[in-house]
């Protein structure tokens, strides 16, 4: 026969007091009681290896004490880093990240963000632009959720927002190519690039407006190794990458051709991603404080969690140039 499961209730006679006064001391509220009350419950609970509900502690404290955090691509070392700092802020809150990879699917997007709002998440941290703003107005704003948009999708007046300085970014890799000498340049970007990333041409286009080939490719490893046969075709000799991603795809496809970086080539990278340190020759890029940003967004939401009705908050946050050893001077 199963052994019977403790309750509530068999925790509340051992220690002589409320099943009220137990259920805030295991849930975290106890500075409304005496140490020594404390003290006997928290004993008791553990002697009787008593585990509170999920499902009736969240009714009792109105929190699921879980964040529901959407991303694009959880391949992308950028999104890995950015979650690990979100996860780091909300760990020492007690909260728990359910993480939901979306594939750039606006479907899927949808049914995760509403089967999130039924399991009752305190709070939502989206990083992908597939999501429609009208399923953010109805998923999310009309039922009053607490939620952060951040990065990949620009934020209306409905929601707080933190970004990185994108704009900025694209010219400080046009500026860099420039002062290098290099006239006729590439920059290989997704076709239907998202509202970050074009900001990201933008800039760069503001510096380097003549000479400029586009060429269109995914923001992945696989999209930068296929763009190089097109880089060759042209007379370029500096390359900006929209995505680091796209760079270290790029270093094997411009070798399939027998081109070197940065003989032949000048490449420069956006992101900063660890493995920028560890490819030959170390790769120039644009650094986001990509940890740093999932930190921010972290404490940002919880916030909003306790403070619903405060003003609309905005955040941007500086980018920099990383410069190693994947350009040079022509």
């Amino acid at each position: 026969m199963a052994e019977k499961k403790v309750t509530i209730k068999d925790v509340a006679k051992a220690s002589g007091v409320s099943i009220a006064t137990v259920s805030q001391i295991v849930n975290g509220n106890s500075k409304n009681f005496s140490p020594k009350t404390v003290e006997k419950v928290l004993k008791i609970k553990d002697e009787l290896n008593y585990v509170p509900d999920y499902f009736a502690r969240r009714m009792v404290m109105k929190k699921s004490k879980t964040i529901g955090v959407l991303v694009p691509d959880i391949s992308n070392p950028f999104f890995s880093t950015l979650v690990r700092g979100i996860e780091d802020v909300l760990y020492k809150e007690n909260f728990i990240t359910m993480l939901c990879n979306a594939n750039g699917d606006n479907k899927k997007e949808s049914l995760v963000l509403e089967e999130l709002s039924r399991r009752g998440v305190d709070g939502f941290i989206i990083a992908s632009s597939a999501i429609s703003d009208k399923d953010i107005q109805q998923l999310l704003v009309n039922k009053n959720h607490p939620f952060i948009i951040l990065d990949q999708k620009s934020s209306d007046e409905n929601s707080d927002s933190i970004q990185t300085d994108d704009f900025s970014g694209g010219k400080l890799a046009a500026l860099h190519l420039k002062l290098l000498g290099h006239k006729k340049v590439a920059v290989v970007i997704p076709e239907n690039a998202t509202t970050n990333i074009a900001r990201r041409l933008e800039g760069f286009k503001e510096v380097m407006d003549e000479n400029i080939s586009i060429i269109y490719s995914s923001l992945s490893k696989e999209g930068g190794r296929k763009a190089a046969k097109k880089i060759v075709e042209t007379d370029v000799t500096g390359i900006f990458a929209i995505n680091d991603e796209i760079a270290f795809g790029l270093y094997l496809g411009l070798k399939d051709f027998d081109k070197s970086i940065p003989d032949d080539y000048s490449v420069v990278g956006y992101d900063n991603v660890d493995m920028c340190k560890y490819v030959t020759p170390p790769l120039t890029t644009i650094a986001q404080p990509i940890y740093e940003l999932g930190q921010q967004t972290a404490e940002m939401l919880l916030e909003r969690i306790e403070h619903p009705k405060q003003e609309q908050v905005i955040k941007k946050l500086p980018v920099n140039l990383i410069n190693r050893f994947s350009t040079r001077q022509i």
